[in-house]
């Protein structure tokens, strides 16, 4: 979002506000006073390090923990705890993430797996009522889509193990963000406007957000948050046991189960089952990338339980087959929709919680299962409607016998469902991309899943919940078997990809975005712009977007740009149709050049624009 700093230059990270340790009233949440400060910008080439955010004070305090001596992993944490003071209704420390994350030193990538979980006594019962399914609307401003969060853990795993501070130090420019606040941009008014009728229902979600006879506070206003300060000073002093076993724990628990419902809000909010064990218990996984390789690169991404990496894998395998100079780029396009709808497939069949069901990576990623599944796409017309999932277990080395004995053309054996009615482009999440002097790369997506997440701010704390196990399958009937349903302790199947490419050992794009299960395009379609059509990376992240996700009718999601490009009109012809839903994704990056430099990007103007910086900053004849 294109927001402004509190103070101009980097001296803003040292100034503090005395206002810590009380709680919020609307006096001190929003001031009429702001405080200009210079614009953010998209791009920007240089060396010593590299952050691009959503939001220009989280890509500087990057960039000043950089500046510091701290790393990219350090960068990205600092960052993250920004993002959760100024970009709250998308991510923070009541939510989740993923991790991927290069090491320079041994030419590793490795990735930290936060995501939210299942409290222990969730079940699919909960999600019913009197056998069908609670509306959704009903389920994500609840206690019931509510997973244990997974947040301040990660910070903590990844700093431990891959950092070179500690949480004490990276959590200093959000504590003096959220205290000093920020300037009220239209991207934040719109926001909590969308979002009204939500927060009015939680006494202390209306008290932080609606402070104006309950209604937001107007552009140029100022956002301060002192209970988030304050939480975060507590995580600073005492890690994550302040947060999975202290007084924030016990808050976040009666929370979830009692709702802070304001009076005479006229509405019942169900409650969820979360209990202090759940969080006292949670752990973050260090887990294995999914790798494959495209065009002599080498891709890294998020694995089970985010179907990210291996969706925009598999697309890219099909895609392989192709070659895009022989091709014009409508026909290119044509087999770019083709093959993420044939991804799609079998990301919603076969990806969840590897804990919980066999997920088969290796088939889904095998260039023969490619080739086979390829042989579904039609060169000279698009799918007239949903496409069924393939059969990856046949291509496994250690195929599961059942389902390999039935033939690469068998159906699947688990059924296919819906996509949610909240499987839209525009929602929440975010994004950082961070590198450093010693050449560490850190792509990180995190949320608090929807925008405002469940709509409950942990009263006294100052942070929203998530409502994450929205991201769960809920069959029309409760004993219809599938692999992303809910159970005790699971993680919901995420779409969250943060991406690494590299060549000859070397990175040389990491990315990712926010935008539902749209980020899985967003990732792809910018990946293909890049290393296919040639398009400079700016020019990359920016270009109109179009999502095909198999959806039951068939059709694509499309920005308004595209559908009335030359190339949206000549893809019609061929049987592809587009509807317009606005915006889609939010994307930063970080595009490394053979002469040791680097480009940090972001989004130009969606969500209202993002900010990329540079430790020392060069020019740069193209990029």
């Amino acid at each position: 979002m294109r927001r402004h700093l509190i103070a101009a230059g980097a001296g803003w990270l040292l100034t503090v506000s005395c206002t810590h340790g009380k709680a919020a009233t609307s006096e001190e949440s929003f001031s009429s006073s702001p405080v200009s400060a210079p614009t953010p910008t998209p791009e920007a080439t240089g060396r010593g390090g590299a952050a691009a955010t959503v939001d220009v004070r989280a890509t500087s305090a990057a960039i000043e923990i950089l500046k510091g001596g701290g790393n990219a992993v350090d960068a990205a944490v600092a960052a993250a705890g920004v993002l959760g003071a100024t970009d709250l209704y998308s991510c923070g420390i009541g939510g989740g993430g993923f991790m991927v994350i290069y090491r320079a030193e041994d030419q590793r990538v490795i990735t930290v797996e936060h995501r939210e979980m299942a409290p222990r006594a969730s079940s699919r019962a909960l999600f019913y009522s009197e056998g069908t399914p609670i509306p959704f609307p009903e389920v994500m401003t609840s206690g019931v889509s509510t997973g244990v969060p997974g947040m301040v853990q990660g910070w903590e795993v990844a700093l431990s193990r891959y950092g070179t501070r500690g949480l004490a130090e990276v959590l200093q420019p959000a504590i003096r963000v959220a205290e000093q606040g920020f300037e009220v941009d239209q991207t934040f008014f719109e926001q909590t406007s969308r979002n009204a009728e939500r927060f009015k229902l939680f006494s202390s979600s209306a008290q932080l957000f609606l402070p104006a006879a309950g209604q937001p506070a107007p552009v140029g206003s100022t956002f301060r948050n002192p209970d988030l300060a304050k939480t975060y000073r507590l995580v600073a002093k005492d890690g994550s046991r302040a947060f999975y076993r202290g007084e924030i724990a016990r808050a976040i628990v009666e929370t979830v189960a009692h709702p802070p419902v304001a009076p005479g809000a006229g509405h019942t909010v169900r409650p969820g089952v979360m209990t202090l064990s759940d969080l006292a218990d949670y752990e973050a996984r260090i887990r294995e990338p999914v790798k494959s390789t495209y065009r002599g690169y080498t891709l890294y991404g998020m694995g089970a339980p985010s179907s990210g990496g291996i969706a925009v894998e598999l697309a890219l395998n099909l895609l392989e087959g192709y070659a895009p100079s022989a091709l014009g780029r409508v026909d290119f396009l044509h087999r770019y929709l083709e093959a993420s709808r044939l991804a799609f497939a079998d990301r919603t069949a076969y990806v969840a919680d590897p804990e919980f069901v066999e997920v088969p990576v290796a088939g889904l990623l095998s260039k023969d299962y490619a080739a086979e599944r390829r042989k579904a796409i039609s060169a000279t017309k698009a799918a007239p409607g949903e496409v069924p999932a393939g059969n990856p277990f046949a291509f496994q080395k250690d195929p599961s016998p059942l389902r390999a004995a039935a033939g690469p053309s068998s159906a699947p054996m688990l059924a296919a469902l819906a996509p949610s009615p909240l499987d839209i482009p525009n929602r929440e999440t975010t994004h950082i991309t961070t590198s450093d002097q010693a050449g560490n790369v850190v792509a990180y997506t995190c949320s608090i899943e929807y925008e405002g997440g469940n709509g409950m701010v942990v009263p006294g704390y100052g942070f929203l919940l998530n409502n994450e196990l929205t991201d769960f399958d809920v069959p029309p009937k409760a004993d219809v078997p599938h692999a992303n349903t809910p159970e005790p302790g699971k993680r919901p199947r995420s779409s969250m990809s943060p991406t690494l490419v590299l060549k000859d050992g070397a990175p040389v794009f990491a990315l990712g975005s926010p935008g539902g299960s749209s980020i899985i395009t967003t990732v792809l379609q910018t990946l293909v712009n890049h290393l296919d059509l040639g398009m400079p990376v700016l020019e990359a992240v920016a270009a109109p977007r179009v999502s095909q996700r198999n959806l039951p009718d068939g059709t694509s999601q499309a920005e308004p740009g595209f559908i009335a490009s030359p190339e949206g009109v000549a893809l019609q012809a061929k049987g592809h149709v587009f509807t317009d839903v606005g915006p889609i994704g939010a994307l930063t990056g970080l595009r490394f050049h053979p002469d040791g430099t680097v480009t940090a990007v972001a989004e130009p103007q969606r969500r209202g624009g993002g900010s990329a910086m540079v430790v020392e900053p060069v020019q740069r004849p193209g990029n």
